[in-house]
């Protein structure tokens, strides 16, 4: 199933919101395809939309991200980017955007095959990466990230046609169930909730701070939740959660003394490279939704 440019499978930012039953798979790739992901956990991705690693990275390399996370928000130049957004309230830095492309540690990472390896077996495909970023949530205060899909700012204001697309969240610090940590909704990317409202122009610079366009109403969601329940995800430092692009998901402030941090990585199917948007009058910047359609290697 592949969208050709102009075909919109995913209405959404119209007059009202809408639910279209989701028209794509969830694991494209075939379910004894060779891979680090067990035929069991497909099936579990399949039916949930995420999937969970206890360990994927051992302390000591945990470490090297960590620092090399350190390293670049107390850096200046990094701060003074473009591609930084720092808090509201604290004006602290909230997420470093293009983390691959200004670390080379962390570009080590998005080629790692426990990692690149997982995304070609869900999407069964080559891969590029769409978007990358390192999240802060230091203690007292830091902001969480509102219910969303991400398919639905993907689709509407990057042009992602189809639902390829799968991300990972690797923890850099110990996910408690009180800093702040993953909620998803399991089974809730089997739907895709088309929001109301248009998208104003350079919409990203005020949603990368605080979302607006493109957030679901109380109603979708207190349905969405009592249909499939909550998910709080918790773990330590290394571990990592896989999910479908259009899993409903969200994370609540950190007021614990217990700082979160975590690397955000998302890989996009070569064969579903980004067209225009189908919601927004103009694109948004490649280092929030790449146009360079390289696979990794």
């Amino acid at each position: 199933m592949t969208a050709t440019t102009g075909t919109d499978l995913y209405p959404s930012r119209g007059p009202t919101e809408v639910s279209t039953p989701r028209r794509d798979p969830v694991v494209w790739g075939a379910p004894d395809a060779p891979g680090p992901i067990s035929p069991a956990d497909l099936r579990s991705f399949e039916r949930d939309g995420f999937l969970t690693v206890g360990e994927l990275l051992a302390e000591d390399e945990v470490a090297v991200y960590r620092d090399e996370l350190d390293r670049l928000v107390a850096d200046p130049a990094v701060r003074a980017d473009e591609r930084s957004v720092v808090e509201p309230q604290s004006e602290e830095i909230r997420s470093v955007f293009e983390v691959h492309r200004i670390s080379e540690i962390f570009a080590g990472l998005v080629r790692d095959e426990r990692v690149v390896g997982r995304a070609r077996q869900l999407l069964g495909s080559d891969v590029y990466v769409h978007q990358s970023r390192i999240n802060v949530k230091p203690g007292f205060g830091a902001s969480g990230f509102y219910w969303h899909s991400d398919f639905e700012t993907w689709h509407a204001e990057d042009g992602l046609p189809n639902m390829r697309t799968v991300s990972v969240s690797i923890a850099l610090t110990e996910n408690y169930d009180t800093n702040g940590g993953l909620m998803i909704m399991p089974g809730s990317h089997k739907t895709f909730l088309g929001c109301a409202g248009e998208t104003p122009k350079d919409n990203y610079k005020t949603s990368l701070r605080m979302q607006d366009a493109g957030t679901p109403s109380d109603e979708a969601l207190t349905r969405m939740a009592s249909d499939h329940g909550i998910k709080l995800f918790t773990g330590r430092a290394g571990s990592a959660t896989w999910f479908d692009c259009n899993c409903m998901h969200g994370s609540g402030d950190n007021i614990t003394p217990f700082p979160r941090s975590n690397v955000f990585l998302v890989f996009n199917s070569v064969e579903n490279a980004a067209v225009e948007p189908f919601s927004a009058p103009v694109r948004r910047p490649e280092f929030i939704g790449a146009r360079d359609f390289t696979p990794v290697r």
